[in-house]
């Protein structure tokens, strides 16, 4: 007969596999060729672990399994199964379960397979008759070569890619049996062209594991926390009382007075752990870590090379895996679950008032996640503090406005300070109290109580620090991760397969297999790169910032043109707020870009583990970012104004365009404009934005895609959803960098320049409130469940923020020096000033000028805008004026300025700096109730131990005692014993333990 001849015939279960059958069809287990005569030995048993089918059922008519999977009809267990029982999914919970409805699904691995219209011609015959599989089978002849449907030659045959793809997962799963996991199969499901396999860690596995991991368990032992006494007792259970209301309502959030010992989990010791509840002991998140580790440390090695799950992924072997969610969060018959709770209690927007339910977040997505979101609640606790003072020394500020001299004297009339042109030509005289509004703002901002609030923010920082450090210490402890230490993490799929290449060229050229590895001559290229690509986005910004400094230069010039004097008047507010408009449009995209490039740049690098990529990447994008988001900021606090010349020798770019001044009052007015609207922005449209408006969208095209699916394929249309059909459609999880980079560049605005604008703790804040809830329902909602991860500490992360917390240090105390009036007015208080006052600060901040002596083709076309002849104009400098001998040199003031403003840029950069390293020595990184608890853990484990051990010693004696009874029973019934009888004498002590 021939091989592709459609022949009906009955497989009975103990029938060795042939050699081209696939490996599960219908329920039924077949295991690779390479087995050898190991089948026929383990073909049952692999059928009852791997199959739902009760025994009977096991022997299934079926036709030339050859032909069946030559015309793509492979592996559609579910498809028999749907047949067999009316309703399939009412044991398994819809996909929570295998479909015997007691072993929990805890991983699922998704493949893309090839499903031809003969395929779903024969699944429509299936699903036609309910009666039985045998008869099903018996009056339909499937399709073949002899059959009654003709069938073209390119569906006869499947993809080359196809059938590679398809061995490499026989054979990973089947040494994924081997490593003790149990798997179910289903390609029946509502996506189109989409199969599941869903993973099941027995008991013995996750013992093993557990072990092999060091997971720290509940032991029996309970011990009692130790609690507060006298007035501090008292002070918790009235702060307990009051925070009652803002405390989300989850089990875990209840004092605990007592907690179980816990202790790396051993087999040899489960009689120390408290197994009353085995299908509790471990939780879903610690059963698909376990399952996830065996899935890393499996390897598929058909390609003679070994590929783990990061390199079938990367191949495209299979398309995602990931952990199931729970449960559904929404609905009226959904069941309680910890996803549902989650939801509730923490990923909802009317709960922002409520703390977070840290402790089930933690249990969930694990301790990775969990300490991200602790470091959130931790920081947008502690800006509470700082957003209060910060109002209070805005409110300041607004209280004395009126007060302030040097304000009111540029806004009186009476003075009439005229001042020289802005700009060559068409710019003309203007009067100094035209600039009142602005000099008057600038106070907001610029008084002496920002130089209290630069110095409590520097204070601040390192409190921050050092409260993280702690609360760090107490999760650590409540986590059970005391102890904990990162072992050495598997090979990324990118590095495997590189250095797969490598091997393969090698093994051509030499003819040898030796064990490969990347050098850094292999990685010199990509680090060449890698430093071109950075300093060449690096000057892009810096061209970018130029570009905006031409804008605001030449719109400046166009604008004077105007001819209504309300124009003119607002040149100023106009080119500053377009500039900073600009800057913030070209931020955002820089961003996205930024971040695409540092991925890149990271991914030619090919970097060995996953820890060393993220730090690797977290460094790139965390340096293009800092600069793409500050260099603007830079510019206006410590480049503006600094170099223009003076009236008759200006500096110009191009020969043409004049570089631009600051503002009578100072840039710091400048400066506060250009950080609220770049943090705002940037927090609104960025952070808030994009992370709600991309994500539906994606689900919406995502949703458009399926609905199109579903009206070619009916059939497909009308099936349930299983659990993970569902989670597939979501989003994969991308790691916590981007969160953590919108936070660290957040703390640097809140940081960097916050003597210029004081409500910045304030926005991020308001910001913080929303950010916390999104990312949650994002968490939640959005995203495949993440596969949980131990940490015991935010990583690089904290190193970055100590480090932006010291650099807030030097860049506030140059702000204060050289942005600020504060400096100049003290030494004009304390060194110039008649009668100790601020009055006449302007006029001696003021030079003068002639203007016969500006340079031919740049004075004003109009000299007699303001309605009299100008002689003599100011401008905001410290030189010498025309009448003297060395006109328009730098004076004597501008010397004793500079020497001021350096002078307190070492003082205040050092007494800062002492300060925090003071709280930092005080305030211990470990709790002193933590470090108790802690200690008294290691003396209750010993106590365990030592207990065991008397246990066991008592055991000996006892058995010894017993054969010392038995010894001498046996002496007392044969005091003589002949040579001929000493067999039977040794036999009385045969039961002597050797201690």
């Amino acid at each position: 007969m021939d091989k592709d001849e459609l022949d009906l015939h009955r497989i009975p279960p103990e029938a060795p596999w042939g050699p081209h059958t696939d490996r599960a069809f219908h329920g039924v287990e077949f295991l690779p060729e390479d087995l050898g005569e190991a089948l026929n030995k383990t073909a049952m048993r692999v059928n009852e672990k791997y199959s739902s089918l009760p025994a009977e059922e096991k022997g299934i008519h079926i036709i030339n399994i050859r032909a069946i999977e030559d015309i793509g009809y492979v592996q559609h267990e579910s498809i028999l199964l749907n047949s067999l029982c009316q309703d399939p999914d009412a044991n398994c919970k819809h996909g929570l379960y295998f479909r015997d409805g007691k072993r929990k699904v805890d991983y699922i691995l998704v493949y893309h397979f090839k499903k031809s219209s003969v395929s779903k011609t024969l699944t429509r015959r299936i699903h036609h008759n309910d009666s039985s599989a045998r008869s099903i089978k018996q009056d339909h002849q499937l399709p073949g070569k002899g059959g009654h449907l003709d069938v073209g030659e390119s569906e006869l045959h499947m993809d080359y890619h196809e059938d590679d793809k398809r061995f490499r997962r026989e054979e990973y799963e089947g040494n994924l049996m081997e490593a003790g996991l149990e798997l179910e199969r289903d390609e029946d499901t509502k996506i189109h062209g989409v199969g599941f396999v869903k993973i099941h860690a027995p008991w013995n596995v996750l013992c093993r594991e557990a072990e092999f991991l060091k997971l720290k368990m509940p032991t029996k032992k309970v011990y009692q926390i130790n609690q507060a006494h006298g007035l501090l007792k008292k002070i918790n259970s009235v702060i307990q009382k009051i925070t009652e209301p803002i405390q989300p309502k989850v089990a875990e959030l209840k004092p605990q007075t007592v907690k179980r010992l816990s202790y790396p989990f051993s087999r040899e010791k489960q009689h120390l752990f408290d197994l009353s509840d085995k299908e509790s002991f471990f939780d879903s998140k610690t059963r698909s870590t376990i399952v996830y580790e065996i899935l890393k440390r499996t390897t598929c090695t058909k390609a003679k090379y070994s590929m783990g799950i990061t390199s079938l992924l990367a191949n495209g072997v299979y398309s995602a895996a990931y952990p199931l969610h729970d449960g559904d969060y929404e609905g009226e018959n959904v069941e309680l679950n910890d996803r549902k709770l989650l939801c509730e209690e923490w990923a909802s927007y009317g709960v922002f008032y409520k703390y977070q339910p840290i402790d089930l977040v933690r249990k969930y997505f694990g301790e990775k996640i969990g300490l991200y979101f602790a470091w959130l609640g931790v920081y947008t606790e502690m800006l509470i503090p700082a957003s209060i003072v910060g109002v209070i020394v805005f409110l300041y500020g607004c209280a004395t406005v009126d007060e302030n001299i040097p304000s009111m004297e540029m806004c009186d009339e009476r003075n009439n300070i005229t001042m020289c042109p802005l700009c060559d030509k068409t710019c003309s005289y203007w009067k100094m109290s035209s600039a009142c509004a602005t000099a008057r703002a600038s106070h907001l901002f610029d008084n002496p109580a920002t130089v209290f609030f630069s110095v409590f923010m520097a204070l601040w920082a390192a409190t921050f620090m050092e409260h993280w450090k702690r609360k760090q210490m107490r999760l650590n402890y409540r986590w059970d991760l005391t102890g904990f230490e990162e072992e050495e993490a598997h090979p990324r799929a990118e590095y495997e397969a590189k250095v797969l290449e490598k091997s393969l060229r090698k093994e051509y050229i030499h003819k040898k297999t030796d064990k490969e590895k990347l050098t850094w001559k292999d990685r010199f290229p990509a680090y060449f790169t890698n430093f071109v690509g950075i300093i060449f986005m690096v000057g892009l910004t810096f061209a970018i910032v130029f570009g905006v400094i031409i804008y605001r230069i030449s719109t400046a010039a166009a604008l004077a043109l105007s001819s209504t004097p309300s124009g003119r008047s607002s040149v100023r507010v106009t080119v500053t707020a377009t500039a900073v408009i600009i800057n913030l449009v070209v931020i955002i995209i820089l961003d996205e870009v930024y971040g695409c490039i540092a991925r890149w740049l990271t991914q030619i690098e090919v970097p060995k583990t996953d820890k060393s990529f993220e730090e690797r990447l977290i460094f790139k994008a965390f340096l293009l970012k800092f600069v793409n988001a500050y260099t603007p900021i830079f510019y206006v606090a410590f480049f503006k104004g600094r170099f223009v010349g003076r009236p008759g020798d200006y500096v110009y770019i191009f020969h043409s365009f004049r570089m631009e001044e600051c503002a009578p009052g100072g840039c710091l007015m400048e400066l506060c404009i250009q950080l609220s609207i770049i943090m705002l922005g940037k927090q609104l449209i960025q952070n808030n934005l994009f992370e709600i408006g991309i994500p539906k969208m994606k689900k919406l095209i995502r949703y458009i895609k399926l609905k199109q699916q579903r009206s070619l394929d009916h059939e497909e249309h009308m099936k349930k959803k299983q659990r993970y059909e569902v989670d597939y459609n979501l989003e994969p999880f991308a790691g916590l960098t981007p969160e953590y980079m919108e936070m660290i560049i957040q703390f640097g605005f809140v940081t960097l320049f916050v003597a210029s604008f004081p409500l910045a703790p304030l926005f991020a804040l308001l910001n913080n409130i929303i950010e916390i809830r999104l990312d949650a329902k994002k968490f939640v909602t959005e995203l495949r469940r993440p596969v949980a991860v131990r940490a015991k500490d935010i990583g690089i992360w904290y190193n970055i923020l100590r480090g932006v917390g010291k650099l807030a240090v030097i860049i506030n105390a140059f702000v204060i020096s050289f942005t600020s009036d504060f400096i100049p007015r003290l030494v004009y208080l304390y060194m110039y000033s008649e009668n100790g006052t601020m009055h006449g600060f302007v006029n001696h901040t003021l030079s003068s000028f002639n203007v016969s002596d500006f340079q031919g083709g740049t004075a004003p076309n109009d000299p007699m805008e303001l309605g009299y002849e100008v002689q003599i104009c100011r401008y905001k400098d410290y030189r010498e004026p025309p009448w003297s001998e060395n006109k328009y040199e730098i004076s004597k003031d501008f010397w004793a300025v500079l020497a001021a403003r350096l002078a307190f840029v070492i003082v205040f950069q050092n007494l800062v700096m002492f300060m925090s390293d003071f709280v930092d020595w005080i305030i211990p990184d470990i709790p002193k109730d933590i470090s108790q608890q802690i200690h008294k853990e290691k003396v209750l484990m010993v106590e365990v131990f030592m207990k065991e051990e008397q246990g066991k010693l008592q055991m000996i004696e006892t058995w010894k005692d017993k054969d010392m009874k038995k010894g001498e029973n046996c002496n007392n019934h044969s005091p003589k014993v002949s040579r001929s009888h000493s067999g039977s004498m040794s036999s009385c002590h045969s039961y002597h333990i050797d201690v």
